[in-house]
């Protein structure tokens, strides 16, 4: 596709790096508490979703590192399926009536291995993970509830710096509307959109995707 994102991953990776200064803040005054090191992959079997400009952030930098790797792309596959299937039932269960709530917590208890975490426990596009990796070890806030990692030394009900995660992805959907408005695409709402990091690395982010490839010719070209 005949586009330059570099303007958006840049807005994107200033975001990234006011998130890793708050990581750092929290981990130097809460030394003892955040316990995030070298070989711990916890937070690689979490299940979240990327918006739009994460998706393609992460998707230029795997194929930049990868290409198209035929075992790689494999690893995307079978996570993925298990993630549709998890996220099929939860649908399901949604329609029978089962409390939000429950399902969410029941699919946050859900573990997947990322299709990134290599054989040595280690991510292969670290420097380019998203910024809910980044956030991982320290507590956040997502609409009014408190999280953080079940191996951290934080202690629920603790009043800890927190990362509101709710304005982080206002701002992640904010430049994810300036590409689909810049882009000039008809799918107006694709600035809304989530997918899981497998997805991420196997769309491809080309003309057919964002619906010019079908486009009628002009006559009067």
């Amino acid at each position: 596709m005949d586009f330059d994102f570099a303007p958006y991953f840049a807005k994107y990776e200033a975001l990234v790096e006011m998130v890793d200064g708050i990581f750092a803040r929290v981990k130097e005054e809460h030394p003892d508490r955040v316990k995030c090191k070298k070989g711990c992959s916890d937070c690689c079997f979490a299940l979240f979703d990327l918006t739009l400009v994460e998706a393609i952030y992460i998707n230029h930098a795997f194929n930049n590192a990868f290409g198209r790797d035929e075992q790689m792309l494999e690893k995307a596959n079978r996570a993925d399926r298990q993630i549709y299937k998890l996220k099929k039932r939860a649908y399901r269960e949604h329609r029978e009536g089962k409390n939000e709530v429950e399902i969410l917590a029941e699919m946050g208890r859900q573990r997947i291995r990322c299709p990134l975490l290599n054989e040595q426990d280690m991510c292969d596009l670290y420097d380019h993970r998203p910024i809910t990796c980044r956030t991982y070890g320290i507590p956040t806030a997502i609409q009014g509830m408190t999280h953080t990692c079940g191996l951290s030394g934080f202690e629920e009900g603790g009043k800890y710096p927190t990362v509101n995660i709710d304005a982080v992805y206002r701002q992640l959907y904010a430049i994810s509307q300036e590409i689909v408005t810049a882009t000039g695409t008809r799918y107006t709402r694709m600035g809304e959109m989530l997918v899981p990091v497998s997805m991420a690395i196997l769309t491809d982010y080309d003309d057919s995707f964002f619906g010019f490839a079908d486009e009628e010719p002009d006559p009067a070209d």
